[in-house]
């Protein structure tokens, strides 16, 4: 059986907010060994390394690729402008990637990402969990086995923190858009209005952001795409509508279907459960929720059991991240075995950024758009 050689690329010099725990992806997978961990900031390196279990420490890329030959890269960054050329650089040595989202705030530099993993015949898997994340499976298994009857709408919001609007749909939005066009398909069409206090935004409007995430406009979105089999995927978000610390999350999605509701949350409590309303009418109508299931049925043979009382401080503690991750990881191994794309793959994280780019196109032309995007600088972006 082949034995998997993993690279570690967590630079802590680079401030950044909550991380998703790709680091500890390949952790208690059989099979593998951290070849290398790669930080610039050399503090307390010892403990970091004892963590990824890498058996050696690098500065840089650079300097890791000199010295070693690893199969995958793990790219933990959340900060899309550093994406392109890390990914080139790994790829043009034959690594395959497991990167961190938002893929790049760019379209041009995405379309260059896929053409990258093509030209090296590289796969690389991105850190979208919706798309492993049992809950969000089981949705897709219970729409497709008619649970719900005929799906007509899915609703879903992002945080709608003191981030909301343009910086909450490019930062957490990702992963909502992801996951409409993971239980749908690929969108056909959106119409949508970004407004700032109430007034709809121009080309020139601009967010202070709170991270490097690229141009940001607006402080409430509201988006309806067109998905195949003409369901229709609703997308909010609205400025400080949510506070730090409320019980109750906006970020999630709910899918009406003929004869039924399904609804679940997406955040970093550890006993969020899945909930269906068995009833025809409208959701917001009579509809009594009942808590769904979760069987796991998926095995990774050899694998050792998640420790959750052993993790860093920047690794959410719930199943979501750490189990998603993990299955990502092992969904990436068999991918590159089979020479297939993984479930969460660089196209279907390039139709996530037309998504965004589309909503702003929409809004600013007050029109339809359809995908995919001809023009594929950004909207907000001034270009001759």
């Amino acid at each position: 059986m082949k034995k998997w050689k993993i690279g570690i690329v967590k630079d802590t010099s680079v401030p950044m907010f909550g991380l998703h725990g790709l680091h500890t992806a390949f952790q208690g997978l059989p099979n593998v060994e951290v070849v290398a961990h790669v930080d610039s900031n050399p503090e307390n390196i010892e403990e970091k390394m004892s963590f990824t279990k890498a058996k050696s420490h690098y500065l840089t890329i650079d300097e890791m690729l000199k010295h070693e030959t690893p199969d995958i890269v793990v790219l933990c960054s959340r900060h899309p402008y550093d994406h392109l050329e890390q990914i080139r650089t790994v790829a043009e040595k034959g690594c395959h990637i497991y990167c961190e989202k938002p893929l790049s705030a760019s379209l041009r530099e995405a379309d260059e990402i896929v053409a990258i993993a093509e030209k090296n015949n590289i796969k690389i898997c991105l850190g979208h969990p919706c798309r492993y994340g049992l809950a969000f499976l089981t949705i897709k298994k219970m729409i497709e086995s008619g649970e719900i009857g005929i799906p007509i709408t899915i609703y879903s919001r992002g945080k709608n923190d003191y981030r909301g609007g343009g910086e909450d749909m490019m930062v957490l939005g990702t992963h909502i858009l992801d996951l409409q066009a993971f239980l749908f398909g690929a969108p056909e069409t959106v119409y949508a209005e970004v407004t700032t206090n109430g007034q709809p935004i121009v080309k020139t409007s601009r967010n202070k952001t709170f991270e490097p995430i690229g141009p940001a406009a607006g402080d409430r979105i509201f988006a309806s795409f067109r998905f195949p089999n003409n369901v229709r995927g609703i997308f909010e978000s609205q400025k400080d509508i949510y506070k730090s610390g409320d019980i109750h999350t906006h970020m999630g999605i709910t899918v009406v279907g003929t004869k039924g509701t399904l609804t679940m949350r997406f955040d970093d409590v550890f006993d969020r459960q899945l909930r269906i309303s068995r009833k025809p009418c409208p959701a917001e109508y009579e509809s009594d929720f009942e808590i769904v299931p979760l069987n796991e049925s998926r095995i990774i043979p050899g694998v050792e059991p998640r420790d959750y009382s052993s993790l860093d401080h920047d690794i959410p503690k719930v199943p979501i991240f750490l189990e998603s991750t993990r299955y990502a990881a092992w969904d990436l191994m068999n991918s590159i075995e089979a020479d297939r794309q993984p479930v969460s793959n660089v196209y279907t994280a390039r139709t996530t950024l037309e998504m965004i780019y589309g909503i702003y196109n929409s809004s600013l032309t007050q029109g339809v758009i359809k995908f995919p995007l001809q023009n594929r600088f950004h909207p907000l972006e001034n270009y001759s």
